[in-house]
């Protein structure tokens, strides 16, 4: 399960049309496959081993804390350097129409 999400958010890194649609990607959908794999990691050698395996769980509670932060930094980066998104926010005129002002 965990492939199948990193896979979805490695697909979306590539094909999706916008940076801050590329963001989603990545800061999703792959740190829920990356978080499940390490935990399906944690329950394979607990179980193997019969002692607690505590490195995958410190990784995926640093991935979860860290993944929300940098991505946030990013898309703030994004906007700073004047990066537009390509779909029309609601409310917001498109490309196309002429916003009103002069």
């Amino acid at each position: 399960m965990g492939t199948t999400f990193a896979l979805v958010g490695s697909w979306g890194l590539a094909k999706l049309p916008d940076f801050f649609m590329r963001l989603h990607g990545p800061s999703k959908s792959s740190t829920l496959g990356v978080g499940g794999t390490l935990i399906a990691s944690m329950i394979y050698f607990t179980a193997q081993r019969g002692v607690p395996s505590l490195h995958e769980l410190l990784i995926t509670l640093l991935l979860l804390v860290s993944t929300p932060v940098s991505a946030h930094l990013v898309a703030k980066a994004g906007l700073h350097r004047g990066l537009h998104s390509t779909c029309a926010q609601p409310g917001e005129p498109t490309r196309d129409e002429p916003d009103g002002s002069a």
